[in-house]
């Protein structure tokens, strides 16, 4: 079920996915059987609730995190992938320059920085296989995935046009390559003012702030918080700046499955969607094969 505000129930392959990462979320916090069943039940109830509330999946994992950190008593801003996300992090910055010289080399930079920054996706705890992830095996095919839909003349059209751009980050490692898309953008629209956006609150592996800093994007670009505390943007739950500059920018870039799944409904064309597929759901609706990178206007 995707960011619509009618009642649909959440539908059986999202609800299997959605109790998966909760399970992976319970052993990546080192809860014990009880503590995990205790979860475990509050997904039973919000998928029951979904039934007849508007609640999407973006709603479930958000209230699992809350469940665990109850369950440890931990504060509210406790990073439950903490130490993978900075792993991912770590990891993916030693592949920059790999990564630039492939840029710097290629016919189209713009276009290859496009496809790294789309193939870097796949550094996704809450979907590739619920915590089950080589991110160096991942990172060093980055190159060997082509795109099944891919919507670069009307980009490149929206590109030339435009006198801003806000990006919506999706995860940790993956802001890497975002930060060198960013940067090839800066280069080849010097005119363009870009703005990054990241999550206010940790969710599974979901860049915050404190990735943006560590990697080094706020040295590269502007980088504020969307507000959202969800494995997406739910306009209607965002910061009023993120809201002010999602409204007044010429281009959205909005990255990853997340990002897709709660903006999706807006049907806006100021939108362009870059990630790679990664369930059976996001495959049909979009027309393509799950593992596909797409770019996709909205």
């Amino acid at each position: 079920m995707t960011a619509h505000s009618t009642v649909t129930a959440i539908a059986p392959a999202c609800q299997v996915c959605v109790r998966n990462q909760a399970q992976s979320a319970a052993r990546f916090a080192r809860l014990n059987k009880q503590q995990t069943e205790h979860v475990m039940a509050v997904v039973a109830q919000q998928i029951e609730q979904s039934r007849t509330k508007p609640i999407i999946v973006q709603n479930i994992v958000r209230t699992v995190a809350d469940a665990i950190i109850n369950e440890l008593c931990a504060a509210e801003d406790f990073d439950i992938y903490g130490s993978v996300k900075e792993l991912s992090n770590k990891i993916a910055c030693q592949y920059i320059n790999t990564f630039k010289k492939q840029i710097e080399q290629s016919d189209s930079p713009l276009e290859k920085a496009i496809q790294i920054a789309a193939a870097g996706n796949i550094i996704d705890f809450g979907a590739k296989s619920h915590g089950e992830i080589d991110i160096e095996k991942e990172l060093e095919n980055l190159n060997k995935t082509g795109f099944n839909r891919y919507d670069i003349n009307p980009f490149r059209a929206a590109l030339e046009r435009a006198k801003s751009l806000l990006y919506i980050c999706d995860n940790s490692g993956e802001i890497v390559c975002d930060m060198l898309f960013i940067t090839q953008l800066k280069k080849q629209y010097p005119r363009l003012t870009i703005t990054a956006a990241v999550r206010e609150k940790p969710i599974i592996n979901d860049a915050t702030m404190q990735d943006a800093r560590s990697i080094g994007l706020t040295d590269v670009v502007s980088v504020i918080s969307s507000g959202s505390i969800y494995p997406g943007t739910i306009l209607n739950e965002t910061c009023s700046e993120f809201k002010s500059l999602y409204k007044s920018s010429d281009v959205v870039l909005s990255k990853g499955q997340g990002n897709y799944e709660t903006l999706l409904p807006t049907s806006d064309k100021r939108l362009f969607f870059l990630l790679r597929i990664k369930c059976e759901a996001m495959a049909a609706l979009s027309s393509v094969e799950i593992g596909s990178l797409v770019l996709l206007q909205g």
